[in-house]
């Protein structure tokens, strides 16, 4: 063996050495590990799940808040299609008139699920928290406006242009990722 490749190999062990030495360096002082978030949460604050689901984790309900008959079931179908988990079928029992697109009414269990659903009306959805609920399903409410669910390439899209990561509502604090 040459000396050129000895120095070389003398020279990457050295490299490997150090970073392994570093690499435990950082997680001996790490200060953040056993700190959450949830600690730090001020009394009366829901905690939030913001875990990004996949479609077969996620449970809703589908409402018709228009004048067309069997809307409702026939989305329902579109998004059991697309593997969600669909619970209850019907008219809107609020029985709000909804001009727009779509309404995402949801609690702080079913943040991360709303977010993703989100994307399946490309953001036109408007979203409606409610801290007092308590189940992890989100209620997709119709309105006059909705045409159809994007597509998967559109969902795609319409996750990145949202930010990848849902946003914490009001009051909340984001749950340890372990409770979720």
């Amino acid at each position: 063996m040459s000396f050129a490749r000895v120095r070389a190999l003398v020279v990457v062990g050295a490299l490997v050495v150090f970073a392994l030495i570093f690499v435990v360096f950082a997680l001996v002082r790490d200060t953040q590990s056993g700190q959450s978030t949830a600690n730090a949460c001020p009394e009366g604050w829901a905690l939030a799940n913001l875990t990004l689901r996949e479609p077969k984790d996620v449970k809703i309900n589908v409402y018709n808040a228009t004048d067309s008959a069997g809307l409702a079931t026939s989305i329902a179908g579109d998004f059991a299609n697309r593997k969600f988990q669909v619970e209850k079928t019907g008219n809107d029992p609020l029985k709000k008139g909804i001009d727009g697109v779509a309404v995402l009414r949801y609690g702080p269990k079913a943040v991360g699920s709303a977010h993703l659903l989100r994307a399946y009306f490309l953001d036109e959805a408007r979203p409606e928290y409610d801290p007092a609920r308590e189940d992890d399903v989100v209620d997709v409410v119709i309105g006059t406006g909705f045409k159809q669910l994007a597509t998967t390439t559109e969902v795609n899209q319409s996750l990145v242009e949202l930010g990848g990561r849902p946003e914490l509502p009001p009051q909340t604090c984001a749950a340890p990722a372990d409770e979720t």
